[in-house]
């Protein structure tokens, strides 16, 4: 049996750094409501360590999962990186369990940087990302005081999460966006303009939950027909069109498991015909209204 790789889903440059366009999410790697630590820490660090053997050298996370949690399990396991982009982002805070709050006041996401470097042991962050523009605080002021850490250094590559395509072009005013994370997926497509505008521009768009298809993976459905004829699960078939659908795709599905990790990275190798893609397309989209 060929043991799965996440080369198998291609490559994609984020700035200048190559990477396979399967990456991982660490969300997954913290408790109950991306709150204090993992039910199972050993699990969780085994689950990290398998990564690279695994060819997924893209790691997506945040200061705010755990909060501090998941960037601490991936320095424990990973660190130094070698051949790896750690990714995360900082501008949400957390009160308790599924809790999130934007603040994009400039000294506090000067504040989430440093201790994003001090956390994950490294003197850059190769991508770091402003988690939510915070509504409260003028978002020219941010977009500025993340400009300015690049310049300082301690910013390699900056990137935007849930946002629209006006505000993507509002900050590229003032300095270069190489990725957007948006939640996005076979049957959630609300974010179809910010993809087709990415795809453009030949900027890597990040899909968080990008596994679900919700209603149309039940017994018998067309997207259950298209897995059966595929040998894979309804997940893996999900992830497959979410890579079909755009080269500039870096889906991140997470887990705190390695078993699922396996059978995720298995599904950058299940290959979709232009009409079972078509297909699902269109039914994704019905189902997404």
């Amino acid at each position: 049996m060929t043991t799965p790789n996440a080369s198998s889903s291609g490559t994609f440059k984020v700035g200048d750094i190559q990477i396979h366009r399967l990456g991982f999410g660490a969300m997954r790697i913290t408790g109950t409501g991306i709150w204090g630590a993992p039910a199972d820490r050993a699990e969780a660090l085994r689950t990290l360590r398998r990564l690279p053997e695994l060819g997924v050298d893209f790691i997506d996370t945040a200061d705010s999962y755990g909060p501090f949690v998941s960037e601490d399990l991936i320095r424990e396991a990973l660190h130094p990186y070698k051949g790896l982009l750690i990714a995360t982002k900082g501008g949400l805070t957390r009160s308790g369990p599924d809790q999130w709050a934007p603040v994009g006041r400039p000294e506090y996401l000067r504040q989430c940087v440093h201790m994003s470097l001090r956390r994950l042991g490294v003197e850059r962050i190769d991508l770091w990302q402003l988690h939510r523009i915070d509504p409260k605080v003028p978002r020219q002021e941010q977009f500025e005081a993340i400009r300015d850490m690049q310049k300082e250094g301690l910013i390699r590559h900056f990137g935007l999460s849930e946002v629209n395509v006006e505000e993507i072009e509002a900050a590229r005013k003032v300095l270069p966006v190489v990725t957007v994370q948006n939640r996005y997926n076979l049957v959630d497509r609300g974010s179809e303009a910010v993809l087709d505008h990415c795809e453009k521009q030949g900027i890597g768009f990040i899909p968080w939950f990008p596994l679900a298809s919700g209603d149309l993976a039940r017994p018998g459905s067309k997207l259950d027909e298209i897995a059966k004829k595929a040998g894979a699960s309804a997940s893996q078939v999900a992830l497959a069109w979410v890579l079909k659908r755009s080269p500039v795709m870096l889906p991140i599905p997470g887990t705190g498991k390695v078993a699922h990790l396996e059978d995720n990275v298995a599904g950058a190798a299940v290959k979709l015909s232009d009409a079972d893609f078509s297909t699902l397309d269109a039914l994704g989209r019905k189902a997404s209204g």
